[in-house]
């Protein structure tokens, strides 16, 4: 008895699925290059204030002038951090020594 022997045909490289998944990475970061790309365009930053270090410097002397309206941003910065609440002080009792 005689076996064939049988020779697999050579398929073109774009018929294997292999191929696509490894230019699919590739591709999906073009196409999201030129999204972000297109987003930058569109909608550009906008250009600083000319006079922004002067409106820092009045910044700065308010907060200065009134250091309790950092209060509750340094309350919150706490809690943020810790997952602690802050209670507020109690009152002193008369007699007790502070």
């Amino acid at each position: 008895m005689k076996q064939e022997t049988t020779v697999p045909v050579a398929q073109a490289w774009w018929r294997f699925g292999h191929v696509w998944l490894v230019l699919a990475g590739p591709a999906v970061v073009v196409v999201a290059g030129f999204i972000t790309l297109w987003l930058a365009v569109r909608s550009p930053d906008p250009v600083v204030a000319p006079d922004y270090y002067r409106k820092g410097i009045e910044i700065n002397q308010t907060l200065r002038a009134d250091p309790s309206s950092l209060a509750p941003a340094v309350q919150a910065r706490n809690h943020a951090q810790t997952g602690l609440t802050v209670e507020p002080a109690a009152e002193p009792r008369e007699g007790a020594r502070p």
